[in-house]
């Protein structure tokens, strides 16, 4: 086995166990969430939110395995010696500046996903959850994850890194996704959120009220919304999208295709009671 076999190997192994931990995550912050909670939600919406995110995350994995949308890793083989880190070595500086790219390149891609109308109709379809909980981490439409991949491959070629790099950095970031999403509390949760994207600020992320919900955009590292302006500290009153209701995964899917202006529209053609 040549050295190169042996590398590859190496990765594959300490990607398996990223993964597995990232999992492991999830299950721990689900109990942890269930012992005691941040916020108390009614049961059925709890319920509702479980049974509907759940499903979501299964259907979208079947449908992306189905498309073969590993596109990211495979793009990330091909283009790795190409790109503004492709010159370094593999390694800690090289890493560090990965992650940070990549991270710097979600928070962007969160940003115009709220901003542009195309892009927030099927990003809203995760904001609808009336309830916050880790499971609201698995809440996407798959259009809007088909749409980050094809995001994602134009980013791997623009910086050119190795695919196991890629590959470890989005299991960091779904680890993360887990933990910003969980209804716990976090001891020191001021001082951790100065560094990193924790439940409170993300929290408000998913306040009913677009002065509120359009604000922290981080996954993973909390400077990016202080740098660009973007971050706010405060509890929101109510969670979830106000005109946006999705009880099943059916409906989730159907909300991407109907605007709140349209709905808006179409509730301005009903006859309405004499006051």
């Amino acid at each position: 086995m040549n050295e190169t076999e042996v590398a590859t190997n190496g990765g594959l192994i300490f990607n398996e166990v990223l993964f597995g931990f990232a999992i492991l995550a999830f299950f721990v912050l689900l109990v942890i969430e269930k012992k005691k909670p941040y916020r108390n939600f009614s049961l059925k919406i709890a319920k509702e939110s479980f049974i509907t995110n759940t499903t979501a995350f299964v259907v979208n994995n079947v449908i992306l395995t189905t498309l073969r949308a590993s596109s990211l890793f495979l793009v990330a083989q091909q283009f790795s010696s190409y790109g503004l880190l492709s010159g370094l070595d593999n390694g800690l500086i090289k890493g560090i500046l990965a992650f940070a790219f990549f991270d710097l390149a979600i928070y962007v891609w969160h940003v115009a996903s709220h901003k542009y109308e195309f892009l927030w109709r099927f990003h809203k379809v995760h904001h609808c959850d009336k309830s916050f909980n880790v499971s609201t981490g698995f809440r996407f439409h798959v259009f809007d994850l088909l749409l980050e991949i094809v995001y994602k491959c134009v980013f791997v070629v623009v910086i050119g890194v190795d695919a196991y790099l890629v590959l470890s950095i989005e299991i960091i970031e779904l680890f993360f996704i887990f933990f910003h999403h969980a209804n716990i509390r976090v001891p020191d949760e001021e001082k951790i959120s100065q560094f990193i994207i924790t439940p409170s600020l993300h929290r408000t992320h998913h306040s009913k009220l677009r002065t509120e919900h359009d604000s922290n955009y981080g996954i993973v590292l909390a400077f990016w919304d202080r740098i660009f302006g973007t971050r706010q500290e405060l509890v929101p009153v109510n969670i979830g999208l106000d005109l946006i209701v999705a009880e099943n995964f059916t409906q989730l899917f159907s909300l991407a295709f109907i605007t709140e202006r349209k709905f808006m529209k179409l509730l301005s053609h009903l006859p309405r009671g004499k006051k």
